[in-house]
């Protein structure tokens, strides 16, 4: 299945991208620019594109995304710390941003003859992401069959898994963790208390996978997902 990855640089989209490069035919990363304040990310999209040895393009939908207005992730609003699970992570949402991407990605599939788009939308985005929910993708396949003469399908290995199985994959897969960024607050290292900073370490830490990455703050996570460190298996 010749597939193009939608690859921000994240740990999620790396590990789909090493995933599909094992167990399919990766014909390429592509990452947007929405205006993300932590558009660091994409320069570890561009690091995985050459360690798989596969094409990497950069779309630019800066404009786009000025016009998205409201999220803390573009605009001058300070990042909540805390948990997905809670109401202040509402903050992070950029609407409609995953619909919008995949749009794109498919009209470049196309002209690329790929039979597959894959996102690495996950069980965890469920509490405030609508557009990584199942019902989303269902729904963005049957439109797209009839946006194109041919099928190419949506793969989205990882959307009824939690980021803990996710971390667990990183292991069989080789992936360097060490370089994907998570952090939605862009510093110089992850800060730790953001929620995908929080959602990172707790799933490293329940999947009882080693992980590299240095965090500002590597205990706050503790205080706010009520976990303790001895943690269990995923």
């Amino acid at each position: 299945m010749k597939t193009l990855v939608i690859c921000s640089g994240g740990l999620d989209s790396i590990t789909l991208a090493h995933k599909v490069a094992a167990e399919h035919t990766l014909i390429g990363l592509i990452s947007f620019d929405y205006g993300q304040r932590h558009k660091k990310e994409l320069s570890y999209a561009k690091k995985c594109a050459k360690i798989l040895n596969v094409p990497y393009d950069m779309v630019d939908i800066s404009a786009v995304g000025a016009l998205l207005s409201g999220s803390a992730l573009t605009d001058d609003i300070d990042v909540p710390d805390g948990h997905y699970a809670e109401d202040s992570m509402k903050l992070t949402v950029v609407p409609n941003r995953n619909a919008i991407m995949l749009t794109i990605a498919y009209g470049i599939a196309s002209s690329r003859g790929a039979d597959a788009v894959a996102t690495a939308v996950h069980g965890g985005d469920h509490f405030i992401y609508s557009d990584c929910r199942p019902d989303f993708a269902k729904a963005f396949q049957t439109m797209q069959n009839f946006a194109l003469d041919e099928h190419i399908q949506l793969y989205t290995p990882f959307i009824e898994i939690s980021k803990a199985n996710i971390a667990t994959q990183t292991v069989p897969l080789n992936v360097p963790v060490i370089d994907t960024w998570s952090c939605y607050k862009g510093g110089e290292i992850h800060c730790g208390r953001c929620g995908t900073c929080v959602e990172r370490i707790e799933a490293f830490h329940i999947a009882k996978v080693p992980d590299p990455t240095q965090y500002a703050d590597s205990e706050f996570w503790i205080k706010t997902t009520g976990n303790t460190k001895q943690g269990t298996t995923s």
